[in-house]
């Protein structure tokens, strides 16, 4: 029953991002489907609850507040659902204001920091990468800390470890795309230190 009511409020919330901006792109649901992997078998099932929710995107929080209060012992979780929601508002190149906005409603119910949003938003913003948002930390620290940064995010966000904190099997993928983008950060600081 918890994953049903999981599985609809992520099928609702990203349907509703995608329409925040006023436009529904072939791109924006190409996402969805990359971020919310399903049996075949619900295949069906699963456009019907999309299509219906991306009619309006009226009623978004109420999706995002069951989310929270599914994960309420776990919020890292709702970090995930943040970081799939970002992936589909990139996927037709731009972050639109209204899809910004969007966002850090969303993220104000998961009672996410401005850190959590800065570093879950570095991962997906190609044109102003900035290494040490991804790893959630600033430029001024140590090289060790920098490194314990890199090892924690690795750790943090390896496939078992999302898998062990409970993040529901439909996007656990995502963490493949998140850890090229720890490692790609790291690689960048890395090089720029000489470490």
């Amino acid at each position: 029953e918890r994953d049903v009511a999981f599985t609809i409020a992520l099928i609702a919330l990203s349907a509703k991002m995608a329409k925040s901006d006023g436009i529904v792109s072939p791109a924006e649901v190409d996402a969805f489907y990359q971020i919310c992997r399903v049996p075949d078998r619900e295949q069906k099932n699963v456009e019907r609850v999309y299509k219906l929710a991306q009619e309006d995107v009226a009623g978004f929080e109420v999706y995002a507040r069951q989310v929270k209060s599914i994960f309420k012992d776990n919020p890292r979780v709702c970090e995930d659902v943040l970081d799939g929601l970002f992936h589909i508002a990139y996927s037709d190149g731009d972050l639109h204001p209204a899809e910004e906005s969007y966002l850090k409603r969303v993220s104000d119910i998961f009672e996410l920091d401005r850190t959590d949003f800065d570093r879950i938003h570095a991962h997906h913003n190609d044109n102003i990468l900035d290494p040490y948002a991804v790893l959630g930390i600033h430029k001024a620290e140590q090289d060790d800390a920098v490194r314990d940064a890199w090892l924690k995010a690795v750790r943090d966000n390896h496939p078992d470890q999302l898998q062990a904190r409970g993040v529901p099997q439909e996007i656990i993928h995502l963490s493949n795309a998140r850890m090229a983008s720890i490692n790609n950060a790291w690689e960048i600081i890395r090089q720029e230190r000489g470490i």
